[in-house]
């Protein structure tokens, strides 16, 4: 059963060490002693926290649309050429990187500050689990 101290939770949540102890001491997060003694999270109650507690940024479009893989954030690079684009974005803490047409760069006005929404849809998804975590 995977276990994660304080500071590995606050990593993967993205908030503060204190952030996570305040969350622990509400009750909010359930905490146990590992065989050091040190207080650790179990990785079920962690995973159930992130998704219960997970706040994106809404979708500003209002389309309707079978991707459920929606991410909205600002335009930080677009690099063309004659015909195709590098764009990239910043998408909260993730930089999602799209490769298109100048042509549809253009049309959508694709410029570094633009609000934008990166809309995944894959029946391919990789999912890897970093060496040495059980």
């Amino acid at each position: 059963m995977p276990q994660f101290r304080i500071s590995d939770a606050a990593r993967l949540l993205g908030v503060s060490d204190d952030t996570v102890r305040r969350w622990v001491d509400a009750g909010a997060l359930p905490v146990q002693p590992d065989a050091s003694n040190r207080k650790v999270i179990d990785g079920a109650a962690l995973a159930e926290f992130a998704r219960e507690h997970a706040t994106a940024t809404p979708d500003p479009s209002e389309v309707q649309r079978s991707a459920r893989n929606r991410l909205v954030g600002l335009v930080t690079s677009v690099v063309t050429d004659a015909v195709m684009a590098q764009v990239e974005m910043q998408c909260g803490p993730h930089r999602v990187v799209s490769l298109m047409s100048t042509e549809a760069v253009n049309d959508l006005g694709l410029v570094p500050g633009a609000l934008a929404v990166a809309v995944v849809k894959s029946t391919n998804v990789v999912v890897e689990v970093p060496g040495g975590l059980s």
